[in-house]
C-alpha cells in the first residue's frame, strides 16, 4: 500500500535517485536480477497500482561497459523482463569465439558482432532523442587524448551544442550505439571503436569505460549530479539523494609468485589490469559509504572492516544503496544457500563466458530476494507516497 500523509502538512520533498550499473560483461546478468527486483518493489507503491518502470524512478540512469548497454536501454523505457530477454539472446551472439584467431595478435573476439547487435537495439538515436525518458550518463575512455568520458544527455551540459567556431561536434549529435559501443570496447577482447569529434579531423579512439576509475560508476554518477559545471546541479544530503548501486559480482583474485613467473609479459599485464580495476572499484565503495548513509555496508577489508558508524563528512552527502555479491564458494554457501564447486565458481567470474549467463542471473535471483528490501528505495521513510 501507498503511505498516507497527514493532509494538513506539506508533502515530503521527492528527492533525487541515480542509478549506477557496473561493468562486468556477462556477469550483466546478475544485474538484471537485481534491477527486476528494483522494478518489482517499486511497482508495489504505484498509486494506480500498474507495473513501472525504471526509467520512472530514476532521475539519472549510468553504466559502464556491460552497465552501459543495460543503463541505456532502462533510459529508453524498457522494462527489465525486456532488458533480461535482450541479455540473454545477445550475450552468446557477442561473446562467441570465431575458429581462427592469433592470440595477441587479434582480439579474442570479432568486434563486428558487438557493433551489430549494439546497432540492432539502439538504432539511429541520438542523444539529443525525446525517446530518451530520464537522463542517461555512459561513461568510456578516450584514448587518443587519455581522458576519461562521461557522456550525459543533459542539454545544460558545457558540450551540448555546436560552437560557433565548430571547433567540435556537439554531444547531443552523438549516437547512443557509438557510445555504448565506445563503452563496451574492452581491450584484448574488442578491438576500440571510433567516433567523430571535430568534422574533417581525426576521429576520437575509445575503449572500455572499465579502465577509468569508474567501473562502478557510483562516485562519478555523484559528481556528475552534483558539481555545477555538470549542468544538473542537485543538492547534497541524505534526505535529498538516493544512489542505488549494482554490481556484477567479483572476488578478490590472488596470483601466486611461481604461476606469475610462467606467465607471458602480456598475460601478467593482463592480470595486473584486472586488479587495478578491482581496486578502483574498492576505493569507490570506500568513498561512497565514508561519505554518505548506507543500510547495506560492504566489507572493504580485513583492516577497516565495512565503514559501519564512519563518516568523514560533517553530514551525509546522500543515501547510498550497493547490491552485489562475492564470487566465492563459501561466500555464496553462507549468504545464498548456493553449493558450487570451485570450477563453477571460476566459470561464472570469467567476463566472457557466455554459457554462465544463466547461473549468473540465478545467483542475482537469490541475492536480490535476500538483500534488495523495501525500506532501501526511497531516502526517507515518507516519500514512499511519491510514486
Amino acid at each position: 500500500m501507498v503511505a498516507q500523509t497527514d493532509p494538513g502538512k506539506h508533502p515530503p520533498k521527492r528527492c533525487k535517485r541515480i542509478l549506477a550499473l557496473d561493468g562486468g560483461g556477462i556477469r550483466g546478468a546478475l544485474s538484471v536480477a537485481f534491477l527486476e527486483r528494483l522494478e518489482k518493489l517499486y511497482s508495489d507503491y504505484a498509486k494506480d497500482n500498474r507495473p513501472i518502470r525504471l526509467s520512472e524512478c530514476f532521475d539519472l540512469i549510468g553504466g559502464t561497459s556491460t552497465g552501459s548497454i543495460i543503463g541505456a536501454a532502462l533510459a529508453l523505457g524498457l522494462s527489465t523482463a525486456d532488458i533480461k530477454d535482450l541479455f540473454f539472446l545477445i550475450g552468446p551472439r557477442i561473446f562467441r569465439r570465431p575458429r581462427f584467431r592469433l592470440p595477441f595478435l587479434q582480439t579474442t573476439f570479432d568486434s563486428r558482432s558487438l557493433k551489430q547487435e549494439i546497432d540492432r537495439i539502439f538504432g539511429g538515436i541520438r542523444l539529443e532523442s525525446p525517446d530518451l525518458v530520464t537522463n542517461l550518463a555512459i561513461v568510456t575512455k578516450r584514448m587518443d587524448t587519455g581522458s576519461a568520458w562521461i557522456v550525459t544527455n543533459n542539454a545544460k551540459a558545457k558540450y551540448w551544442d555546436d560552437p560557433v567556431d565548430k571547433s567540435y561536434i556537439g554531444n547531443r549529435h552523438y549516437r547512443l550505439a557509438d557510445l555504448v559501443r565506445a563503452s563496451t570496447a574492452a581491450p584484448y577482447y574488442f578491438s576500440p571503436h571510433e567516433i567523430d569529434i571535430v568534422d574533417g579531423e581525426p576521429a576520437g579512439l575509445f575503449v572500455d569505460g572499465g579502465i577509468t576509475p569508474h567501473n562502478n560508476p557510483a562516485l562519478a554518477l555523484f559528481q556528475l549530479a552534483t558539481i555545477p559545471a555538470y549542468g544538473f546541479g542537485w543538492p547534497v544530503g541524505a534526505e535529498n539523494l538516493l544512489i542505488v548501486s549494482i554490481g556484477t559480482g567479483g572476488r578478490r583474485d590472488r596470483l601466486s609468485t611461481e604461476k606469475a613467473r610462467r606467465m607471458s609479459a602480456a598475460l601478467l599485464a593482463i592480470e595486473a589490469l584486472k586488479s587495478m580495476i578491482s581496486d578502483s572499484g574498492n576505493q569507490v565503495l570506500i568513498l561512497m559509504q565514508a561519505l554518505g548513509r548506507t543500510d547495506t555496508p560492504w566489507v572493504i577489508n580485513s583492516e577497516i572492516g565495512d565503514l559501519r558508524g564512519v563518516s568523514i563528512a560533517p553530514q551525509p552527502l546522500f543515501t547510498f544503496q550497493r547490491y552485489d555479491v562475492r564470487l566465492e564458494r563459501e561466500w555464496l554457501r553462507q549468504e545464498l544457500g548456493i553449493s558450487l564447486t570451485d570450477g563453477q565458481v571460476d566459470q561464472v567470474n570469467m567476463m566472457e563466458n557466455a554459457a554462465s549467463i544463466p547461473l549468473a542471473y540465478e545467483i542475482g535471483q537469490a541475492a536480490a530476494e535476500k538483500f534488495v528490501k523495501t525500506e532501501h528505495l526511497f531516502a526517507t521513510p515518507d516519500q514512499a507516497q511519491q510514486l
